[in-house]
């Protein structure tokens, strides 16, 4: 089975009432259009698992973000591909989050983490970074 490596960006932000909320994307293509991920993308050749992150950001939110500390790497198996996920968690350093490539986003708190569809591979880190909010 082919491996697919990507990276993805837990975007946190400290809200209006002093609560920790972390950043989800809506995919608006594909097979699981609709579904719920932590935005990022495929690391290319020559690049750092970081620097993939930020251009991927870039990309597709018009977002420069911070890259921090590795979160965990998920390994998951879909029906045609195994994907090997690092999830980092970041910052935004400067942009608005534009969705260039998504339907919709929302910022989401501890209370309300697990209140969209994620992706299959995503849902496995949920626990991880709730216990970061």
């Amino acid at each position: 089975m082919k491996t697919v490596n990507v990276v993805a960006a837990i975007i946190f932000r400290d809200s209006s009432n002093g609560t920790k909320q972390v950043f989800a994307t809506q995919r608006g293509y594909g097979d699981y259009k609709g579904w719920w991920e932590f935005p990022g993308g495929k690391i290319e050749n020559g690049e750092t698992p970081e620097e993939a992150l930020v251009r991927e950001i870039q990309e597709e939110l018009a977002t420069k973000i911070t890259v921090k500390n590795l979160i965990d790497t998920i390994e998951y198996d879909y029906p045609t591909f195994h994907l090997s996920m690092r999830c980092y968690a970041c910052y935004v350093e400067s942009g608005k989050l534009e969705l260039l490539e998504h339907e919709n986003a929302a910022w989401l708190a501890k209370e309300n983490i697990g209140s969209v569809k994620w992706l299959p591979a995503d849902i496995t880190i949920l626990d991880k970074v709730s216990k970061l909010l």
